[in-house]
């Protein structure tokens, strides 16, 4: 059990977390960085670290690895101490004391302000109902490594962004690629539909995968079209199940936050209802929410420059524009 001190403490890894600890180090203030995952970035380096992120301001896309390391870059010249693969559990703050957060090891982090970025959570990926004891043999639910499935036959089941994402991504380097959805429309980009079916991709809508079959890995899957019956059998030595996933925000459900549907509700300084305790990115919720990693960069400079004046009561909220050299 080891105990720290800090100016404040980020609940969350994820890229709202990542440069909450670069904006916080840039205003002076010593930083620690809780989260559960052995490594920095959250839902993006556990589901798609080579995926394509097309909404952060200054790229046309960039792959999520390297945004992550680009934002564990900008914060290490402020030093922030990283505590991976700890869980935060229990939380006790107000207004007359600095706020502690208590780790699943027994680490405790005494803090003036918490910022909670904690994005959707933990999160369970929806099992394919044709499973059947493929995981691990051909059958994934993330491609966190393209490189793996080139050269293969890959089949992906579902309709969603991820699904078209890895189809897009894979088809230049596996051998084909297929796309299964239970539905006659897609919740995908348009574009990037387009651009999948452009790459020849064979798309199957109205259709599930009935059957997975092979030996010891997987050798090919049955496709059933769900209205008229018929089936086709393609090769395949991958299937990626892109089903969606439950997320849980755990033991922070129970800390006395005001909560809407497992996200934290905050107002437009990012407050939530506990004192010192802000929060930021995914897991933050307010009237006309928008989910995306640029919206939570800004949330996370609206948390830590809202948090100013109880880190330091000297200090004001706005830092300075950051072409004048150093804030204050």
């Amino acid at each position: 059990m080891t105990q720290h001190e800090c100016d404040v403490l980020i609940v969350g890894a994820g890229p709202a977390g990542l440069y909450a600890a670069y904006y916080a180090g840039f205003r002076g203030w010593s930083v620690v960085v809780m989260d559960a995952l052995p490594e920095p970035g959250g839902q993006i380096t556990a589901m798609y670290p080579e995926k394509d992120i097309f909404d952060v301001a200054g790229f046309t896309a960039v792959k999520g690895r390297v945004l992550v390391e680009n934002l564990v870059a900008a914060a290490a010249p402020f030093r922030p101490t990283y505590l991976l693969g700890e869980q935060a559990v229990a939380l006790t703050t107000s207004q007359e004391a600095p706020a502690v957060v208590t780790g699943a090891s027994g680490t405790t982090v005494r803090a003036k302000v918490v910022i909670i970025t904690g994005g959707i959570g933990s999160f369970t990926p929806r099992p394919l109902p044709a499973d059947d004891g493929w995981a691990g043999r051909g059958l994934v639910y993330f491609v966190p490594r393209l490189a793996d499935h080139a050269d293969r036959d890959v089949v992906i089941v579902g309709g969603g962004d991820s699904a078209f994402d890895w189809a897009h991504s894979l088809a230049p380097i596996a051998r084909s690629v297929a796309l299964v959805h239970r539905r006659e429309q897609f919740r995908a980009h348009g574009s990037m539909v387009s651009a999948v079916r452009d790459l020849g991709v064979r798309l199957f809508t109205s259709s599930e995968v009935s059957a997975i079959r092979g030996r010891d890995t997987i050798d090919e899957v049955e496709v059933r079209h769900k209205a008229t019956g018929e089936s086709v059998v393609l090769p395949a030595q991958t299937v990626v199940a892109a089903l969606g996933f439950v997320a849980n925000i755990g033991p922070i459900a129970g800390w006395g936050l005001d909560l809407a549907k497992r996200h934290i509700t905050v107002d437009s300084a990012m407050r939530t209802s506990l004192p010192r305790v802000f929060a930021a990115g995914d897991i933050a919720t307010y009237a006309g929410k928008v989910p995306l990693i640029s919206v939570g960069f800004g949330e996370a400079a609206l948390a830590v420059n809202n948090a100013a004046p109880i880190v330091d009561p000297g200090m004001g909220i706005f830092p300075g524009h950051s072409s004048g050299g150093s804030p204050e």
